[in-house]
């Protein structure tokens, strides 16, 4: 009975409008303050203030204190699961429900955070590219480096090591809910999404989970990862 009722509570917490757009916010794995956060959800400072504390109290979302502003982000890997599950399952709606295609849905489609790792279009074209190369395996059931895939990752410049004391998954397949099939979270897949920041390869938009891949990026996942993209960054193919 207190799982159940556990249960309805994030149910009922995450099922508010204003709060599943300020925690959808936060799927760009930027901590983000509570006057961004009620700009995007459309509704006050004050309002957004208490939506934000009880989605604190309930272990969603974490907070941290700097100077005058409060930061907030998603409280764990957990919890970016589950709203990313969500999004996935809402994505299978049978009939599906019609919505004019802007320019930021595709390029939300095309690559975009999932909490700390890449999603959409590239990210599946980035697992596909490890396991045609046997650096992988990705299935529904988990994902796994092999032996020449942690050495490929490790010569990327990926630390694939775990902190001390980490207890966090190394690698997993994550359903990508626009692309209806896996791309790979865990440490492997953070690192990744790290090491391709670093390398400016790919820049990331504010206040949205739209990433967009540089002049740098186009050549690099094309020489080290097989990954082909057209002149307007929309079309991938693995060679």
């Amino acid at each position: 009975m207190v799982a159940a009722s556990n249960m309805v509570e994030v149910a009922a917490l995450v099922g508010d409008t204003a709060r599943a757009t300020m925690m959808a916010a936060l799927m760009g794995g930027q901590a983000l303050t509570a006057s961004e956060l009620a700009s995007l959800a459309h509704i006050s400072r004050s309002t957004a203030s208490g939506h934000l504390r009880k989605l604190v109290s309930a272990k969603l979302l974490s907070v941290t204190q700097k100077r005058r502003n409060r930061y907030y982000r998603i409280a764990s890997p957990l919890v970016a699961r589950m709203l990313e599950s969500i999004k996935a399952v809402a994505a299978l709606e049978t009939p599906a429900r019609y919505q004019p295609r802007s320019a930021q849905d595709d390029a939300l489609r095309f690559a975009r955070t999932c909490y700390d790792h890449l999603a959409g279009q590239l990210g599946v074209a980035i697992a596909d590219a490890l396991v045609a190369k046997k650096y992988a395996v990705v299935n529904e059931e988990s994902g796994e480096l092999t032996v020449r895939g942690k050495r490929f990752l490790f010569e990327f410049g990926a630390e694939l090591t775990p902190k001390s004391g980490n207890r966090r998954i190394f690698c997993r397949a994550c359903l990508d809910w626009s692309e209806r099939r896996y791309h790979i979270a865990g440490l492997v897949g953070a690192e990744i999404w790290r090491r391709c920041l670093e390398l400016d390869w790919l820049t990331r938009d504010r206040d949205t989970r739209v990433v967009r891949v540089t002049s740098a990026g186009q050549n690099g996942f094309r020489d080290i990862f097989g990954i082909c993209l057209n002149y307007n960054r929309r079309a991938i193919r693995i060679e």
